[in-house]
């Protein structure tokens, strides 16, 4: 009877979990689009799915983003996941050896040293290897006690706060590996069934009995309950939902520019690490309650506030920290789209007239427009290599949908999109120019322009330069390179930029540059930061490119030009201007 006791609150737990994940993820896979449905059905039986157990592997046991963060936050994951699976794995093939059947009741590996005490063939190794896991467990135990204590050991300065639920659901999970430990070295001390970690030795000294044993194990059981009961409401609802969202991902799912299923699947596989935290500038104004794990959470308790939506310079920083590769962003302006309301403006007032012919087409965009020394010195290098452009929007031209995208104001923007891809298809090109990284993503990601070459103008200029269109002259002076957060986390330009800054100067390095770049502030992803705020973010920033003590600081954004150029001694150049002056 008292065998029963034990194992009903591990097999109700367990059951109450599995019924709630498998509810959840129907009906979120019911919410897919038809689209995303056959890509799931094509890919089930293809290498995808090979791959996605081998992200999974790498990502969900091993953690490896996590130990790139820092490793010893990485090693208390990995010891977490991959200790915990090898134990359930190591211990289904202990049970069935020394049942020596494969039909074990499920709950006899969970509570193996209880229910069986004879010394079978293989006891003592089996004994040895479990209590081998069990400790690798337990110092990954050991170093979650200490993260709560001092977070900066692990690399973490700031961490997220937990609400009640998710308070009882760490104490669970933190109790369920020394209870068990605990539990197999009473029933050792009885049994003399332990290993070397579960010898029994100290309960021997208290006189274990069978009453301390079955207390041991009936908590060790309700332990296990009591995290699988509350696993799904709480921030530890991302372990099964993160390995469902690789699995989707690796089948072509993407995140839509509308809240979909598929965003409730990335909103669940938030661990709330708190990462994200500590990459977010926002700090450095004062502001702390609106990075991205706050607002996943918001999302999943549905009191998200406009304010927090829309205050976030949507430069990447937090996406490209984010150990589970969620789509930061995208989800932030999809909860945009949602709160905004419609602009209704019909663009008439575009005029629609015949596209001349070109073989490049050079769009500046609005904010090079506003900067008009770096429009300038593009036109300028065109010129000189002979290139047979069409100055797109040199009158009355159309933005390019981007910021109004950035605002939610998703209808808008289809609008402006439609009309500058019509003149861009309209005018035969092969290439399309752009100066601005704003207006690069949006061509990149929603323009649809089939087979035509999009170019930011420090790609084509290195172009130019290799294919000997124009030359340069080589300087001695030092140059910084800042990466605007559009062109380099947003479309992973990062080198091309530099080698044609060598071709003119010494590019030096900095500790924080391209994957890891800091914003200069100047974004149109949050229109609520004040003057003042935006400043703090920006001498930040400036502080970090400046402590090589450059000639020039160079850019390749308008809009980080504009901001960088107020208040600081250094030349602040874009690098069509720095090439324009190295022509020969």
């Amino acid at each position: 009877m008292n065998e029963l006791y034990i194992i009903v609150p591990f097999s109700i737990g367990l059951l109450i979990l599995f019924g709630i994940l498998l509810g959840k993820y129907i009906v979120w896979t019911v919410q897919l689009s038809q689209i995303d449905k056959l890509r799931i059905l094509h890919g089930f039986f293809t290498r995808r799915t090979l791959r996605a157990i081998s992200e999974v592997f790498w990502e969900s046991l091993l953690h490896r983003n996590i130990w790139k963060t820092n490793p010893l936050l990485g090693y208390m994951h990995t010891s977490f996941a991959l200790g915990w699976l090898l134990l359930i794995i190591v211990g289904h093939i202990e049970a069935y050896v020394q049942a020596q059947s494969f039909s074990v009741p499920p709950w006899i590996p969970i509570f193996f040293r209880y229910f069986e005490h004879e010394h079978f063939y293989g006891a003592r190794f089996f004994a040895h290897t479990m209590d081998f896991l069990l400790l690798y467990v337990l110092s990954g135990v050991l170093l979650a006690y200490g993260k709560r204590i001092n977070s900066r050991l692990f690399g973490i300065k700031r961490t997220t706060k937990l609400k009640p639920k998710d308070r009882i659901a760490l104490i669970a999970l933190w109790g369920i590996f020394p209870l068990r430990l605990f539990a197999e070295s009473a029933t050792a001390a009885l049994h003399g069934n332990g290993g070397f970690l579960t010898s029994g030795t100290i309960f021997r000294l208290f006189e274990s009995s069978e009453y301390m044993e079955f207390t041991l194990w009936t908590l060790y059981s309700c332990s296990l309950a009591i995290f699988f009961i509350t696993l799904p409401f709480t921030r530890y609802m991302h372990i099964p939902t993160e390995v469902y969202y690789i699995f989707l991902k690796a089948y072509g799912i993407k995140l839509k520019k509308e809240y979909n299923s598929f965003s409730k699947l990335q909103v669940y596989s938030c661990s709330r690490c708190g990462i994200c935290i500590d990459a977010c500038q926002m700090h450095h104004a004062q502001i702390s309650n609106n990075q991205s794990v706050y607002i996943l959470k918001n999302i999943r308790d549905e009191n998200l506030t406009d304010r927090k939506l829309y205050n976030c310079l949507l430069c990447g920083r937090c996406e490209d920290a984010c150990p589970v590769n969620l789509n930061l962003n995208d989800l932030r302006i999809s909860q945009r789209i949602k709160s905004s309301k419609e602009y209704n403006s019909s663009y008439d007032f575009l005029e629609k007239s015949i596209t001349p012919k070109a073989d490049v087409v050079y769009f500046a965009g609005c904010m090079t427009h506003l900067t008009p020394g770096i429009k300038q010195s593009i036109l300028k290098v065109l010129n000189t290599a002979g290139v047979n452009y069409l100055f797109l929007d040199k009158d009355k031209g159309a933005c390019c949908g981007r910021p109004l995208m950035q605002a939610g104001q998703i209808e808008a923007a289809k609008k402006l999109i439609a009309y500058n891809r019509q003149q861009i298809l309209d005018s035969g090109a092969h290439t399309l120019l752009v100066s601005c990284p704003i207006c690069y993503k949006v061509f990149l990601d929603d323009y649809e322009l089939g087979q035509l070459d999009i170019r930011h103008h420090s790609e084509y200029f290195l172009e130019l330069v290799q294919n000997k269109a124009i030359t340069l002259k080589k300087t001695t002076n030092s140059i910084v390179y800042h990466d605007p957060c559009e062109l380099g986390r947003g479309c992973k330009v990062y080198e091309q930029p530099r080698e044609l800054l060598a071709y003119m100067g010494v590019v030096k390095s900095v500790r924080q540059e391209k994957v890891e770049s800091l914003c200069c502030s100047g974004s149109l992803g949050d229109l609520s930061l004040s003057m003042q705020e935006r400043n703090k973010i920006k001498d930040q920033t400036l502080q970090v490119l400046l402590k090589p003590n450059p000639d020039i600081l160079a850019t390749s954004c308008p809009l980080c030009k504009k901001t960088f150029v107020k208040g600081v001694d250094t030349q602040v150049k874009d690098i069509a201007e720095i090439v324009v002056e190295n022509l020969i």
